[in-house]
């Protein structure tokens, strides 16, 4: 094989390398964390809410709203302290601050909790 053909190959080697990594990110689950990827429209309402209240500074209805998330289940993934924030998810008719939390990390990711903290989604705020 002569070596304008070897480089040839190598480079469309090269090209579906990277299209093929490109294709796998977008196809739903976040590439660091290996977890599903939900839009925030399909998330209760009440998440919208508190994601715009996030956006916003607050006022935040709960005095442990922007407080660190410790990530002591370590679902998500491991970073330094103090990178993650919780913020609650209000859950209409329950007396306490139940159990959906948002959790930003300092790099803008977005995940959600239905059940406080035993699973966790991806958020994408834009959909």
């Amino acid at each position: 094989m002569s070596s304008r053909r070897r480089i040839t190959v190598a480079l469309a080697g090269l090209i579906v390398l990277v299209l093929g990594g490109w294709l796998v990110k977008d196809l739903g689950s976040d590439a660091g964390s290996g977890m599903a990827t939900k839009p925030l429209s399909s998330l209760p309402a009440e998440a919208s809410q508190t994601w715009r209240l996030i956006q916003r500074g607050g006022p935040f209805p709960y005095p442990q709203d922007g407080g660190t998330f410790n990530n002591n289940e370590k679902l998500l993934p491991e970073q330094r302290a103090g990178y993650y924030h919780e913020y609650t998810v209000p859950t209409p008719g329950s007396r306490d601050r139940g159990a959906r939390r948002l959790v930003t990390g300092a790099s803008q990711e977005l995940y959600y909790t239905g059940d406080h903290y035993a699973s966790f989604v991806v958020v994408d705020p834009t959909k």
